[in-house]
């Protein structure tokens, strides 16, 4: 039974879906006006193994994550690069799929765009309107937070704590301070749909409530996104969405922790604001995406090299003992000797599954997966090995690297027949006395982290 953190309630609990066997989650996504930074890529990977495990355990996830379209960043952005605010938006879309595709991150369900769902948007405010919940003043639509019972209820502030310190904004039109826009009369030379208030744009919170009920109905089994959205976007959308449908929005709210980098937040000012599509040059993003898991979603990350050099050689210790496994399936014969192994791997699996029913732990079936490797190291030792033992070796590592969405095979440069013809080749050189090339091979080997090992069976290799 999958348990997890909700922020709504601040404890862990039971996941009872709206409908046996199936999961609506929807998870906010990027505003599209540039690449997306290591921030945005940590909840893409932690919801995408969220995702993994629900439908490994049986589920039928509806998975929706949004683009935002229309903001204040994306109308900068056009003017500074002379194009329109959906060119940039296509442009950094593509962008977006790329960098989350390189990290192994499944694509959604459904990746709804703000500016596809303009009358949506319109007829949802217009609701809220209808009900007394938001108002009109020339040209902009605002909601009424005061109206909403409740509202704090996420973030666990009181009306009377958020008021200290709101102010109305030059050229706001608010009756309240604590009241947020749904709707922006329209300024010169901006991107604008008519409404029924006049030419504008919709604000971000509206947004989210309203793509998400379109695509998965009035109340969701999950909500999810970064720690930072948790107020005020969130905290709005709750309000919104419960104010117009008269139901609970979502009965699980879950976010993942920040990033820091070097131990300082990032940010443009601090000049360490790294960007997915510049560091994955650099990185592998396989190797990337197994530091992001190594620690659990729910906790803070700090990123540098030296940590991700540490993730890089703990993930090359779970490939060599893959590679090494698949190497002995060809040489393994079947007996029925070692079946005390199998019960060995179906013990951790059970600790993976353990892990991953407590709040998505990665960290600790990270732990596990260590212990696999360790395991089939040990065994891979013997003399004769049973074929049903790699076999099932074989299938858990398989089911973890798909939970965890990290790929088992090593990127080390050569391709394994390229080591194979190599070694046999260096294995001829000897034979015909020409040390020179036979050196060389080996040189080359080494250089590609390539140990060989002489064995009853031959030579060997794995990666060091």
């Amino acid at each position: 039974m999958i348990t997890l953190y909700n922020t709504l309630t601040r404890s862990k609990e039971l996941f009872v879906p709206i409908e046996e066997g199936k999961v609506k989650m929807y998870v906010c996504g990027p505003t599209v006006y540039n690449y997306i930074h290591i921030g945005n890529a940590r909840p893409a990977i932690s919801f995408d193994v969220v995702r993994r495990y629900f439908e490994y355990q049986g589920y039928d996830v509806n998975y929706v994550s949004n683009f935002t379209d229309v903001d204040d960043k994306l109308i900068r952005a056009a003017n500074e690069l002379g194009e329109t605010v959906p060119e940039v938006a296509d442009r950094f879309i593509e962008a977006y799929f790329e960098d989350t595709e390189a990290l192994n991150c499944r694509r959604a369900t459904a990746n709804p765009r703000v500016m596809e769902h303009m009358d949506d948007i319109i007829d949802f405010i217009q609701v809220l309107i209808d009900k007394g919940y938001a108002y009109a003043n020339q040209g902009d639509v605002y909601f009424r937070t005061r109206k909403f019972d409740g509202y704090g209820k996420l973030s666990q502030q009181s009306i009377d704590e958020l008021k200290v310190g709101a102010r109305i904004q030059q050229g706001e039109l608010k009756e309240d301070a604590l009241d947020f826009a749904l709707w922006k009369a329209a300024k010169p030379d901006e991107i604008k749909w008519n409404s029924p208030w006049g030419e504008g744009r919709p604000g971000w919170h509206i947004e989210c409530s309203v793509m998400a009920r379109k695509h998965l109905g009035d109340t969701i089994d999950i909500h999810a996104g970064g720690s930072d959205l948790t107020f005020p976007h969130h905290e709005n959308e709750i309000a919104q969405s419960e104010a117009h449908n008269d139901k609970s929005f979502a009965h699980y709210w879950l976010h993942n922790g920040f990033i820091n980098i070097d131990n300082e937040k990032m940010s443009k000012s601090l000049g360490n604001f790294i960007l997915v599509h510049d560091i994955i040059k650099e990185i592998n993003p396989n190797v990337l995406r197994f530091f992001m898991i190594s620690v659990h979603y729910r906790n803070p990350i700090n990123y540098n090299l030296e940590l991700v050099n540490a993730a890089k050689a703990g993930l090359e210790r779970i490939q060599n003992a893959y590679q090494a496994l698949i190497e002995r399936q060809a040489i393994a014969v079947d007996v029925v000797s070692h079946h005390e192994v199998i019960d060995a791997i179906n013990a951790i699996l059970s600790k993976f599954e353990e892990a991953m029913d407590d709040d998505f732990n990665t960290a600790n079936a990270v732990t596990s997966w260590y212990e696999l490797a360790k395991l089939a190291n040990v065994y891979n030792a013997n003399t004769s090995t049973d074929l049903s033992v790699i076999e099932r070796f074989l299938e858990v590592f398989g089911i973890m690297s798909d939970v965890l969405g990290v790929d088992l095979e090593a990127d080390n440069g050569l391709l394994d027949d390229e080591v194979e013809a190599l070694i046999a080749e260096r294995q001829q050189a000897r034979a015909d006395k020409d040390f020179k090339r036979a050196d060389e091979i080996r040189d080359l080997l080494k250089a590609q982290n390539i140990i060989l090992e002489d064995t009853a069976q031959g030579v060997r290799f794995r990666r060091g």
